[in-house]
Formats: C-alpha cells, sequence, structure tokens
C-alpha cells in the first residue's frame, strides 16, 4: 500500500484528505491510501519517525514555512517562495516543492484583464508567498497588507483601493466555522474594476467576496486553486 498524507494543524475541515479519496475511487487508483496526520508541534513528526510510512505528503497551515528544516532538498520555486506545500521522498530523502503557486496562476489567469496591474496581498504567512511569486510570474505588482509591518489595514486609503485592481485575501479570515469574520479594509472604495480573491473556499462565498459582490467586484474562491495544486502534487510523487 502506497500511503500519502496531510499535515497541518487544525485538519477537520482540510480539503485533501476527501480530494484524494474521491479522486482515487473516480479514477480507479488502487493499493493508494491519504491520510491526515495532525499535529500542533511539526519536531515531534520527525524525533518519533511517525512519516516513514509515508511515499509523500501535502504540508498546510502553520508549517508551510517550518517544514523547510526538517527537507533534504527543496526544488527552485520553492525555495524562492520559502515555503513548501507538497513533499516527496525519494531514496529516502525528503524533497520539498511548491504547488501553491501554480494552482493560483492558472486558477486566476482567465480572469485577468488588461487592467489588472497592481495587487494587493492580504497576509504575509506562507500561501501569501507563493501568492506573490506568483504574481510576480504574471508580471502584476503586488504589496504586501499586514497587521505586523508599517504598509497595515489602516493604510489602506481611496488611492491604494483604487490603484490596485486586484486584491488577495490570504488570510484564514472567513474560515468555517468563523464565517463572518474578514480583513479589515475600506470596501466602500471597490468597483466593478475590482477583481477580489479569497484562497478560503470554505464557504463557498465569504463575507470578504460577499462584499466585493456587493459592489460589482469580480469574485473567486480558492477552491479551484487547491483542486490544481493538489493535481501538480499527485504528478510529483508519481513520477
Amino acid at each position: 500500500m502506497t500511503t500519502f498524507g496531510l499535515i497541518g494543524y487544525p485538519l477537520e475541515h482540510s480539503f485533501s484528505k476527501k480530494y484524494f479519496e474521491q479522486k482515487f475511487k473516480d479514477e480507479n487508483i488502487s493499493g493508494v491510501k491519504y491520510t491526515n496526520i495532525e499535529t500542533e508541534k511539526l519536531e515531534t513528526l520527525f524525533e518519533n519517525n511517525l512519516l516513514s510510512e509515508l511515499s509523500g505528503f501535502n504540508v498546510t497551515i502553520p508549517f508551510k514555512e517550518s517544514i523547510i528544516q526538517f527537507l533534504d532538498e527543496i526544488d527552485a520555486s520553492a525555495k524562492e517562495i520559502n515555503a513548501v506545500n507538497c513533499v516527496k521522498r525519494v531514496n529516502g530523502k525528503l524533497i520539498g516543492y511548491n504547488t501553491d503557486h501554480i494552482g493560483f496562476t492558472e486558477s486566476i489567469k482567465p480572469l485577468l484583464k488588461k487592467s489588472h496591474k497592481k495587487a494587493l496581498v492580504l497576509g504575509s504567512g506562507g500561501a501569501s508567498k507563493a501568492i506573490i511569486y506568483a504574481l510576480k510570474s504574471l508580471n502584476i505588482d503586488c504589496q504586501v497588507v499586514s497587521r505586523k509591518s508599517d504598509f497595515n489595514y489602516k493604510s489602506l486609503d481611496r488611492k491604494t483601493i483604487d490603484s490596485h485592481q486586484i486584491i488577495i485575501n490570504c488570510t484564514p479570515l472567513g474560515t468555517f466555522p468563523d464565517i463572518n469574520t474578514f480583513p479589515t479594509m475600506p470596501f466602500e472604495y471597490l468597483s466593478e474594476n475590482h477583481l477580489l480573491y479569497d484562497l478560503v473556499y470554505n464557504p463557498e462565498v465569504t463575507e470578504f467576496l460577499k462584499k466585493g459582490k456587493h459592489y460589482n467586484c469580480k469574485t473567486k474562491n480558492g477552491l479551484e486553486m487547491l483542486q490544481i495544486q493538489a493535481e501538480k502534487s499527485y504528478i510529483i510523487w508519481s513520477n
């Protein structure tokens, strides 16, 4: 039996396990299983050799950055992003990759217009780093908004919103079960010229996206991004 899995915390409402189990069923892939490995302390998995049965695994919040110290190698894009969401075991070595940036790029591309030249990235965690990398590959300038930086949510005024036509929520705000939360920003400055993208996919329409719809923005959640990154992960594991 070949085993793949997901490492993170919490995993109660995670996407990957259900997705891969359905994929294996639909595509008649036998001798394969996918398991959740929930832990609050990443180091315990390695200290106790709890990942030895895995041929590959995905990494989610909050370990996309901290996992790197436990890996033998990481590929070029993951190194530049400084975050890993996919790991493959090769001859006993753990090699890290980032497929998040591929998922985001392929899912947002069909929505882009010539007017979409600058983006605001809300949040500064591991997910946002992949988004920044993807935006650069698309030749879209971006500005990170973070509570931890000088450029924070209080910095967002009409001029800033007007000049950034893409706004991407890379925070977990709005995720089930805390569905009434959202990044604090002046939504009243939004217009039909804006594209709002939320990495959150559960619920399907977050409060962040609802507010965008209210001002006639184009909106998209993170489900397709997750599906694409999952498929890219499986290709890495299979080759």
